[in-house]
């Protein structure tokens, strides 16, 4: 789902001169989409204490909050912006909640990509099928793909879940790397290229 820039463009130039029901319809555009994010990331040991929906809420009330510097600055495109925002939320809420009840200090201290994410991702690249025969393959290549996901440097991970699952445009992801457009897409070909390896290394 990509992000309808000319509207967002519109909202944000009236909530510039001061529209609050521009600035609520603004935020409000992108709701499904920060829950759509905080849900394939959400470890699933803080789901039974903390909905997705609550998450997007405090980090719209932050993107209000800090909207009128955003505005002035405009560090990074709409929805990059907000998702930043949301990914600090949950990043505090991880802390909170996973790490506190660890010993170690040098454990991973950003959330985790979920078993069922890992398996979404995984369906998504199989792709679908129908026959019964064809199923069973799917079912198949469905697990190899999982473990060859678990398998990717993290960097190479990253990049398929903002492309394959939040399905964001290579320019919005560029924008949350901190890279360029062209750089993305070579990072996301060659993100697909170890995963293909891996598959065809489990095959020998």
């Amino acid at each position: 789902m990509q992000e309808n820039a000319p509207e967002s463009e519109g909202l944000l130039e009236q909530a510039g001169q001061g529209d609050v029901r521009a600035r609520d319809q603004l935020l409000a555009l992108h709701r499904d989409r920060l829950r759509r994010m905080v849900a394939v990331h959400l470890d699933r040991r803080m789901a039974a204490r903390i909905d997705p929906s609550d998450v997007v809420q405090e980090a719209l009330a932050d993107a209000c909050q800090q909207l009128p510097r955003y505005l002035r600055e405009r560090p990074l495109p709409f929805y990059p912006w907000l998702r930043q925002l949301a990914w600090n939320r949950l990043v505090e809420l991880y802390r909170k909640h996973v790490m506190a009840q660890r010993r170690s200090v040098n454990r991973e201290e950003r959330p985790a990509l979920p078993d069922e994410s890992v398996l979404e991702l995984a369906d998504r690249l199989v792709g679908n099928v129908s026959s019964p025969s064809k199923q069973i393959i799917r079912e198949e290549m469905r697990q190899r793909v999982r473990q060859a996901l678990v398998a990717l440097p993290e960097r190479d991970r990253e990049v398929l879940v903002m492309r394959h699952l939040e399905q964001l445009p290579m320019a919005e992801i560029a924008a949350i790397l901190g890279s360029s457009e062209g750089a993305v897409k070579v990072r996301h070909l060659r993100a697909l290229e170890r995963l293909h390896a891996i598959l065809a290394a489990q095959e020998k």
